[in-house]
C-alpha cells in the first residue's frame, strides 16, 4: 500500500485512510487503484470484521482530483468497480465512513456507498455537481433518495448545496454525530459493536439487507431462505448458543 493510502487493523476493524489532506483528499487514478486493493484486503481478511473509512486530516474528501483529472485525463474509476474502486461495487464486508470536514461531490458519493455514516456535527455533505453543468454519477442521484426522505433529496441533487450534518443525521443519512476531531474515535466505537459479533452473520446480514430492495414482497422468503441456510449449521451459530447458556463471550471461527 502506498502512501496515497493507508490501512490500519485495530480490534478486527480496518481501518483505511485517503492520505492527500494538502489535496483535500481528492481521489486520482492512482489513489483509486490503491483504495479497490484495500477494499479486497478488507473482504479477504478472515480476522476482521468491518471497515471504516476516513480521511487523513480535517477532510473526508472533496471527490475527483479535477487537477490531475485536467493534467492527464485519467479518471479516478476502477474497472466494474467505479469512482475511487469504491462506489459501483462496495466490499462485502460492512464498510464506516467516519467523515470531518466537508464530504463533497465524489466524496459525499463515498459516504454513500458507505454501510453507516459517523460525522463531526460541523460537517458538511454536497453534491455541488449540477453548478459545474454536470450530475452526481457516481451515486448521488440513485443512493440518495434511498437514503434520506425524496423531496430532501431532490433539494440537494438539484440545488447543489451543502447538507450540513446536523440536518443529514435528523433525516436519518448520518447514523451518529460527534465534536469535532472524533469522527474516526466514534466510528471505531460503533465497528468494535459489530466486530464483537459473529463474522458470518455479519457479512451475511450485509448481503441480505442489500440485495433484498430490490425483490419482490411476494418473493422475498423464498429468495432469503437459501442464502441463510448455511448459517444456522455453522460452527458460529452453535458457539453462539452455547456461550450463551453458559454466559461467556463467543469466541468465533467464522465457519
Amino acid at each position: 500500500m502506498s502512501d496515497l493510502v493507508k490501512v490500519e487493523i485495530i480490534d478486527r476493524v480496518q481501518i483505511i485512510t485517503v492520505n492527500r489532506p494538502e489535496a483535500r483528499n481528492a481521489v486520482n487514478y492512482e489513489t483509486a487503484h490503491e483504495l479497490a486493493r484495500a477494499f479486497d484486503q478488507l473482504d479477504a481478511n478472515d480476522d476482521v470484521v468491518i471497515g471504516i473509512l476516513t480521511g487523513a486530516g480535517n477532510t473526508f474528501s472533496s471527490g475527483m482530483d479535477l487537477k490531475a483529472f485536467a493534467f492527464n485525463g485519467q479518471r479516478p474509476l476502477v474497472e466494474g468497480r467505479g469512482f475511487a474502486g469504491l462506489c459501483e461495487k462496495p466490499p462485502r464486508k460492512p464498510l464506516i465512513a467516519a467523515v470531518e470536514g466537508y464530504a463533497l461531490a465524489g466524496g459525499c458519493e463515498m459516504a454513500l456507498a458507505c454501510d453507516m455514516i459517523v460525522a463531526a456535527n460541523n460537517a458538511n455533505f454536497g453534491l455541488p455537481e449540477v453548478k459545474r453543468g454536470i450530475v452526481p454519477g457516481s451515486g448521488g442521484m440513485v443512493r440518495l433518495p434511498g437514503r434520506i426522505p425524496y423531496h430532501i433529496a431532490m433539494e440537494a441533487v438539484l440545488t447543489g448545496e451543502m447538507l450540513p450534518a446536523a440536518r443529514a443525521h435528523h433525516y436519518g443519512l448520518v447514523n451518529k454525530l460527534v465534536e469535532p476531531g472524533q469522527a474516526l474515535e466514534g466510528a471505531l466505537a460503533l465497528a468494535r459493536i459489530v466486530a464483537a459479533n459473529g463474522p458470518l452473520a455479519v457479512q451475511t446480514a450485509k448481503k441480505i439487507v442489500t440485495e433484498s430492495r430490490d425483490w419482490r414482497q411476494a418473493d422475498m422468503f423464498d429468495l432469503q431462505r437459501p442464502r441463510v441456510a448455511h448459517i444456522f449449521v455453522s460452527a458460529d451459530a452453535k458457539e453462539g448458543a452455547t456461550a450463551f447458556a453458559e454466559k461467556r463471550q463467543p469466541v468465533w471461527t467464522g465457519k
